[in-house]
């Protein structure tokens, strides 16, 4: 008799014990300490392959409106091709700025001289990809989402035909 009050004792207490660290492991596997982001627009072109992706309909939009039209979107704050981080910018094969929607200043300035942080000739970098139809480029440059802090940023830019190239960009 008491060999088996000892045996219902053990599987109570291993039966609470397991109970206990089952709830313990939910609780930890409930916990996460990494912040989710809820805003899909922001994150919705932020790999390499979105990136193109997003350049190239661009592109396309160019080539099947003109590019007049495609010029004014482009350059368009509100427009179809700004999406959350990214935005389209276009410039000619001299290195002048011929649409950009956040700063519009810049439109009919030639960049092709204009270093980045690290003292990099990013704008002529980007034309030259773009003079091979299409490529990466990675420069320095103020993001204006973090306090504009000079980050590192990988460019995407392809080329439209003989006079222009687009691109866009993510903060890497």
């Amino acid at each position: 008799m008491k060999g088996i009050s000892c045996l219902v004792v053990l599987i109570l207490m291993l039966g609470f014990f397991m109970g206990v660290a089952g709830c313990m492991q939910n609780d930890s596997e409930n916990t996460d300490s990494t912040p989710q982001l809820t805003d899909n627009s922001a994150t919705e072109y932020t790999t390499n392959e979105t990136l193109v992706a997003f350049v190239d309909s661009a592109v396309s939009y160019a080539r099947e409106n003109g590019k007049e039209k495609a010029l004014a979107e482009f350059s368009n704050p509100n427009g179809s091709f700004v999406k959350g981080e990214l935005y389209i910018y276009a410039y000619d094969f001299n290195g002048t700025t011929i649409a950009h929607p956040f700063n519009p200043e810049k439109i009919g300035v030639n960049r092709l001289d204009e270093t980045d942080a690290s003292g990099g000739l990013f704008i002529k970098d980007l034309r030259d990809m773009a003079l091979n139809e299409s490529g990466f480029v990675r420069f320095y440059y103020i993001n204006p989402a973090h306090d504009r802090v000079v980050e590192s940023k990988l460019g995407y830019v392809a080329k439209v035909d003989d006079d222009w190239w687009l691109g866009s960009g993510i903060y890497i």
